[in-house]
């Protein structure tokens, strides 16, 4: 039987390796191991950064919100309280958009809470 070297399978494994890594720096964009490691390391750190983002954008939202409620002289965490009391269901991504966007409409909840 004839001996089967598998030169094209592993030349397009090696190609479709190397396409995931396009825009790498160094031997990661040129290197079949380096690009390997690389695609590794890429995929934990997506995974784990996708749930962080999540935190990161909830902080953003009450320094926003705060930040907005300052000249009203409320403090953030006596707001949300407010807010829950008068069981106003807003969340806190549509309050930050609000206090960046529409200072008007966000005046009013402010206005409506504090009453």
């Amino acid at each position: 039987m004839a001996r089967v070297k598998g030169g094209k399978m592993s030349l397009k494994r090696r190609r479709n390796i190397l396409d995931e890594v396009k825009g790498y720096r160094f031997a990661r964009s040129k290197k079949k191991a380096a690009a390997r490691e690389a695609i590794y390391h890429a995929q934990l750190h997506s995974f784990a950064h996708r749930k962080d983002k999540k935190n990161d954008f909830r902080r953003l939202w009450t320094v926003r919100i705060n930040a907005a409620l300052m000249p009203h002289g409320v403090k953030y965490s006596r707001f949300i309280k407010m807010l829950k009391d008068k069981n106003i269901e807003l969340d806190r991504k549509i309050l930050a958009t609000l206090a960046t966007e529409n200072q008007e409409a966000f005046n009013r909840v402010v206005a409506e809470v504090t009453k």
